[in-house]
């Protein structure tokens, strides 16, 4: 017999109960480590499921048009081409910058991988609040799902930019290309860990949605894509403030795209220990991607009410 005066034993005692009707307990209060480990278990069990939902979400951007999936070669070559004529010539961005078409989609390459990550995660739990109400998933593979449709999008461009950079005679056969694997890296864990957080938060303050749209357009121009990380320095000087720029991850992973896939950029100054400085921004992603995992569990047990 459970004692009236211990929650912590009631509280027990209910989830069994539940547990023996069938129910399955949403949320926990597990330790981070187990809970990251539970989750990615039963991610493991519906993995067809996630793999349905990530074709489903790539289907969907392009229903019922005519080119389909052309359009998600359309999108990166008019931003290419918007950024080369009106930035780079218009504007000069692309005096002292070698082949700046490549520089511009090296960057632009890194940064839409980032940016269709969050902004696909960010409302992914509310876009699928049928599924959600209804049937019992691991709610981390709709955000997961859309980091996959990301993913997809990124190969597409990743293979523009290797067509050009072959058709211009300027592939990247150098062992700086290896420095594409920590950017990439990079990206994956924050943009993961920022969908997993900004998809819970999303359910239970709407304006999430519209406050990353600002985010990720004030992160483009604060990230050295259309200009180079050399005129920061010649700004702002070898300080505190570079440091805080150049460390901050999207900078760094754009930094490790370019170092990679530019070759007319192996003589371009940059930041020192830059592959360090990617393994860093490495670790303390993993450790946010923690933490946002264990937020994301805090939060979804009322997703159903909220929704």
């Amino acid at each position: 017999m459970v004692s009236s005066n211990d929650p912590d034993a009631l509280r027990a005692a209910r989830y069994a109960s539940l547990n023996d009707l069938g129910f399955t307990r949403i949320g926990t209060t597990e330790k981070p480590w187990r809970s990251l480990t539970r989750s990615i278990r039963e991610i493991s069990t519906y993995r067809e499921m996630l793999g349905l939902l990530v074709r489903r979400d790539i289907k969907a951007r392009y229903k019922d048009s005519s080119l389909g999936l052309v359009w998600s070669l359309v999108r990166p070559l008019t931003q290419l081409l918007i950024y080369y004529v009106v930035v780079g010539q218009f504007l000069g961005a692309a005096r002292g910058i070698p082949d700046f078409a490549l520089y511009i989609f090296a960057g632009l390459t890194a940064f839409s991988f980032l940016s269709d990550m969050i902004s696909g995660g960010t409302g992914s739990i509310i876009n699928n609040s049928g599924l959600v109400k209804k049937v019992y998933l691991p709610r981390e593979i709709f955000p997961l799902a859309s980091v996959g449709a990301a993913m997809f999008n990124f190969a597409v461009q990743l293979g523009i930019l290797l067509i050009a950079a072959l058709a211009l005679g300027k592939f990247p056969i150098h062992a700086e290309v290896l420095y594409a694997i920590p950017a990439f890296l990079v990206l994956i864990v924050y943009g993961a860990a920022l969908a997993i957080l900004l998809s819970a938060i999303n359910v239970y303050l709407r304006d999430i949605q519209y406050l990353v749209d600002v985010g990720l357009m004030l992160l483009l121009w604060a990230s050295p894509i259309v200009y180079s990380w050399e005129m920061v320095r010649n700004i702002v000087g070898n300080g505190l403030v570079l440091e805080i720029y150049t460390n901050n991850p999207v900078t760094l992973a754009v930094l490790g795209f370019q170092k990679a896939f530019w070759v007319a950029g192996e003589n371009a100054e940059g930041p020192e220990n830059l592959l360090l400085r990617l393994a860093v921004a490495l670790v303390i992603g993993l450790i946010g991607l923690l933490v946002c995992h264990r937020v994301f569990n805090r939060l979804q047990g009322d997703f159903a009410q909220a929704l």
